[in-house]
């Protein structure tokens, strides 16, 4: 019977929140930039070539300069940056949204050499990013020998920062999570009377980047993953257990073992086992069309929790995402994929591709 009045539940919501998503008026050409044929160095960026071109538009929109100065064709690197960093969807969004694109090639001559010189940047180099105004000064650190989404996620949330800008939730998202990823991450286990509730609930503790419905021992458990770095295991314990998401504890470490009993008690910490996924994990976002969406993991999380307590995720998703959300809202008949637990980037292509 629970489970039937969340059934009916979900259909209720999904109808109103694709009824105030007809709403949305942004033109399919923003869903994504448009992909031109250009060298895989230089990603999916919509770059200018030219200096003087850039600093006008920069001037003229007061929007800084993202200026990459890379080798093409070029190496492993230079071409991984530009497939791995310069294409992900968040990012060539962010790029294009609050910056002016300017690509120099570092091992050419003419105007791109001139711009070369003018920066003192060395030729035939792995990438390098700087960001400036149009007078052409840098505003943050010249960004090298960092070829990760995190580090220029941080460099533009940086010069956001300097021009008292808002930033925008999903590129904050994406931050939280990737800084995460790269602190010590622990996983918890937590059984609850249902795991459907537990991840709507558990995501809303600060430092859970990553929730997982499934089975352990015989119960429903969701398997947590959660930075140190924001909370102490026995603080997601504790918090877990106030929300009621954690009538039993299952761990392998003899440190949260000990931890678990101190805890929620000594009768309710088993040895962890096989965890065995729940085919419809995150609930209420696998039954709505958000579904079908990419997103992040922890925009996925967030978006599960919002749906469940019955309010629109779409502050959490940037203008391309609720764009292609608008699409496929408005065509149902359309075989689009579940995008749930898929990478962004993955998940994304595979939606150009179709």
């Amino acid at each position: 019977m629970y489970k039937l009045v969340i059934l009916l539940s979900i259909a209720f919501l999904g109808a109103g929140l694709a009824k105030k998503e007809k709403q949305i008026n942004l033109p399919l050409d923003t869903i994504t930039s448009v992909s031109i044929n250009q060298p895989k160095e230089l990603g999916k960026v919509k770059w200018l070539r030219d200096l003087k071109t850039a600093t006008t538009q920069s001037s003229n929109e007061n929007k800084p300069i993202f200026l990459l100065f890379q080798e093409v064709p070029g190496c492993s690197t230079c071409r991984n940056y530009g497939q791995n960093v310069l294409s992900h969807p968040l990012i060539v969004e962010a790029i294009e949204t609050y910056f002016v694109p300017l690509a120099i090639h570092n091992n050419k001559g003419g105007k791109d050499k001139e711009v070369l010189d003018y920066f003192g940047e060395p030729s035939w180099n792995n990438p390098v990013v700087r960001i400036v105004d149009h007078k052409k000064k840098n505003l943050v650190n010249r960004i090298s020998g960092n070829y990760s989404v995190l580090g220029l996620t941080e460099a533009m949330i940086e010069v956001l920062n300097l021009k008292k800008q808002a930033i925008p939730a999903y590129l904050s998202l994406l931050q939280e999570e990737l800084t995460a990823k790269e602190s010590r991450i622990q996983t918890a286990y937590l059984s609850m009377y249902c795991f459907w509730s537990g991840e709507k609930k558990l995501a809303d503790i600060d430092g859970v980047i990553e929730t997982q419905a499934g089975f352990m021992g015989g119960r429903e458990v969701v398997k947590v993953n959660f930075s140190l770095d924001k909370i102490s295991y026995e603080d997601l314990l504790g918090q877990a257990k106030t929300k009621s998401c954690a009538s039993h504890v299952y761990s392998d470490n003899l440190f949260q073992q000990l931890a678990a009993e101190k805890v929620i008690g000594v009768d309710h910490v088993s040895e962890k086992s096989n965890f065995r996924m729940d085919k419809e994990t995150k609930y209420y976002l696998y039954k709505s069309s958000y579904k079908y969406l990419p997103m992040t993991k922890l925009q996925a999380i967030k978006a599960n929790s919002l749906i469940g307590k019955g309010q629109s995720p779409n502050e959490l998703f940037s203008p391309r995402q609720l764009a292609l959300l608008k699409r496929i809202q408005e065509n149902p008949s359309k075989k689009w994929k579940n995008a749930i637990n898929i990478d962004v980037m993955e998940a994304w292509d595979r939606i150009e591709k179709a």
